[in-house]
């Protein structure tokens, strides 16, 4: 394979599915994760009659004991992990923290946060098979700017924060670059249902976004222990 291997999670919709159709455009060999087969398929698809190249792999997040396999079966197959796009995520519940379930916040920190983890634990052998390894973590403005009622999504995507620094500094000395992307306010479905009253319309697609994320994941890109804002981008 003489593409840049990447894995994207949450590829089959949203800001992970534009993402991962960008990277196949721009070169890469996806591989893309997320639980529906159908959605995964459909992309396959589109990337294929666009001329890229993709592996799909239906996965849970949420599932522990497969994350292992996941590593083995691309150690196999590969050899090697050029980028890691660490987009998954979930929205929990909205409302006040009292009156929040425990299944709810165990979830939105196992997607979120735990998952994210295990992903590190696992692809850390194969980023480092690269010569050029990156990595990207889809973090959120909740976390600079904390409000109401928002508080298992916001800690989750703050435990989320200091494992990325942490990582990107033990790594400080070797070619892995670790950073940060805040996609800010995007038009998706997790948006939508966060701010059912906002207009989508006013928001910018998901494509518009990913395309941003793209350069963090060439073997161009330096930068590293960065948390990298789309807005500031698209002054």
């Amino acid at each position: 394979m003489n593409k840049r291997i990447t894995l994207v999670t949450g590829a089959s919709q949203g800001i992970g599915r534009a993402a991962a159709l960008a990277l196949a455009m721009a070169g890469h060999h996806v591989i893309g994760l997320a639980r529906s087969k159908k959605a995964l398929e459909q992309l396959d698809d589109e990337i294929r009659a666009a001329g890229g190249s993709m592996t799909l792999i239906p996965f849970d997040l949420k599932d522990a004991a497969a994350f292992e396999p996941l590593g083995t079966a691309i150690a196999e197959k590969f050899g090697r992990l050029d980028g890691l796009l660490a987009n998954a995520g979930v929205l929990g519940t909205i409302g006040p923290l009292q009156a929040g379930g425990e299944r709810q916040f165990n979830e939105t920190i196992e997607v979120n946060l735990n998952a994210n983890w295990r992903l590190i634990r696992v692809m850390d052998p194969l980023l480092r098979q690269s010569d050029s390894p990156r990595a990207l973590f889809v973090t959120s403005g909740v976390v600079p700017r904390p409000r109401a009622f928002w508080g298992p999504y916001q800690a989750s995507k703050a435990g989320l924060e200091a494992l990325v620094y942490a990582w990107a500094d033990e790594n400080e000395k070797t070619s892995l670059r670790v950073n940060l992307f805040d996609p800010g306010a995007t038009r998706t479905q997790m948006r939508a249902d966060a701010m059912p009253g906002e207009d989508p319309m006013t928001l910018p697609a998901p494509e518009a976004v990913a395309a941003h994320m793209v350069p963090l994941l060439e073997a161009n890109e330096t930068r590293t222990n960065a948390r990298i804002d789309v807005r500031d981008l698209l002054k």
